[in-house]
C-alpha cells in the first residue's frame, strides 16, 4: 500500500485541481480508479479515460467459490475482519449493536453453528451452514457450507442509485465504496438484488466487500482467499476462474454428481454476470441466493421515458383547457 492508504479507503485524493469538485466526485483521485459512471440503457460499466485511466487496462479480476470443498471453519471470515478491520458481529446480520451487552448475549443465533446469519454492513463474507437431509439416503444429515461475498455485479444498480459518486467501479471492474463520500442515503441497500450492501449503525454509512483493492491492486490475494485452507475461495482473472469452474464442474458431473451447478457465472444473465460466483450443490435457493437476480434497475429508462410521456400530455391538456376558456 502506499504511505497513509488504510483497509477502509484504499486511494487517497490527489493535490490537484479539481479534486473535491462536487460535480465529479471521482474527479482528483490518485491511482487509477473507476468510475461511476454507466450506460442509460444497459448499466454496462464504462471506462472513462477522461479520468486519467491507462488504454491498457488490467484484466478484470473476481472469486470464484467452489463449495464442494468448503469445510465451513470460517478462517475467510476472520481474515476479512482482521485485514479490513470490520466491526464484530452482533445480529442476524452483523449489523445490530455491538455494545458489550449483545456481544455478550451473541449465541450463535439459536438456529445453527453459523454466528452471523448473513451478509452485513459488519459481515463482508459469511459461511452459511445450510443443514438439510441427505441426497442419496445415507447419513442422518447433510451439511451444505459455503461462503458468500458481494458478487461485485457486471450490471451493478447499486452504481445506477448511488447519488454521490460514492460507489464507483474500480480498474479491475469491482464494484469499491468510498467511505469519506457516502452520505448514508441508503439507495444501494434496496437496489442490490442480492441483499448484500448494508448500512453499519454506528456510522450510518454503507459498506460491503472491497474485493480487497488494497491489496488486489499492489499485486496481493484478497485476504479472504489468501486464508482459504481447501481453496474453496479461488482469485484471479474472470476468464480464467471461468474455465477452471467449468472444468471443475464437469470433473463433478463425471463424478456422478449431477446436481453440482454454477450460479453467476454466466455472463448472460439477469446481472450480467457475477465478478463473484460459485460452484453450489443444489439449487441456490436452498443457500439463500436468488434463483434469478435481475439488475434492479433495468426498467428505470422505460419508466422514465414513460413519465415524460405522461408530463407532457398533461402539459398539452393543461394547455388546452386554458386557451379553449379564453
Amino acid at each position: 500500500m502506499r504511505p497513509g492508504d488504510t483497509p477502509d479507503h484504499p486511494t487517497l485524493r490527489a493535490d490537484t485541481p479539481g479534486a473535491g469538485d462536487t460535480a465529479d466526485p471521482t474527479a482528483g483521485f490518485a491511482s487509477n480508479v473507476g468510475t461511476a459512471h454507466t450506460t442509460p440503457l444497459t448499466g454496462q460499466p464504462e471506462r472513462a479515460l477522461h479520468l486519467g485511466m491507462p488504454e491498457v487496462r488490467p484484466p478484470r479480476y473476481g472469486f470464484f467459490t467452489d463449495t464442494s470443498v468448503c469445510i465451513g471453519c470460517k478462517a475467510c471470515e476472520v481474515a476479512c475482519k482482521e485485514w479490513n478491520e470490520v466491526p464484530a458481529d452482533a445480529g442476524p446480520s452483523g449489523s445490530g449493536p455491538t455494545d458489550a451487552g449483545a456481544l455478550r448475549d451473541m449465541n450463535l443465533l439459536d438456529m445453527s453453528y453459523d454466528n452471523t446469519g448473513a451478509l452485513g454492513a459488519n459481515t463482508w463474507r459469511h459461511v452459511a451452514f445450510v443443514e438439510g437431509p441427505p441426497k442419496r439416503g445415507t447419513g442422518d444429515v447433510r451439511w451444505l457450507m459455503s461462503s458468500d461475498v458481494c458478487k461485485h455485479c457486471t450490471h451493478a444498480a447499486c452504481l445506477d442509485v448511488c447519488p454521490t459518486g460514492s460507489l464507483i467501479r474500480t480498474e479491475f471492474d469491482t464494484v469499491y465504496v468510498q467511505p469519506d463520500i457516502c452520505n448514508g442515503c441508503g439507495y444501494c441497500v434496496p437496489a442490490c438484488p442480492y441483499g448484500v450492501i448494508d448500512i453499519r449503525p454506528e456510522d450510518g454509512r454503507a459498506w460491503k466487500c472491497t474485493l480487497c483493492y488494497d491489496r488486489t491492486k499492489d499485486g496481493l490475494t484478497p485476504a479472504c482467499a489468501q486464508a482459504c485452507p481447501t481453496e474453496s475461495i479461488q482469485f484471479g482473472p474472470l476468464d480464467e476462474l471461468r474455465e477452471r469452474a467449468d472444468r471443475r464442474l464437469e470433473q463433478l458431473h463425471g463424478q456422478g454428481v449431477v446436481e453440482a451447478q454454477l450460479y453467476g457465472r454466466d455472463p448472460d444473465d439477469g446481472v450480467g454476470g457475477d465478478g463473484a460466483f460459485f460452484l453450489l450443490l443444489d439449487e441456490p435457493e436452498v443457500y439463500g441466493l436468488p434463483p434469478d437476480p435481475v439488475v434492479t434497475t433495468r426498467d428505470l429508462p422505460a419508466m422514465w421515458r414513460r413519465a415524460a410521456v405522461a408530463a407532457a400530455g398533461l402539459a398539452v391538456a393543461v394547455a388546452g383547457a386554458f386557451l379553449g376558456g379564453g
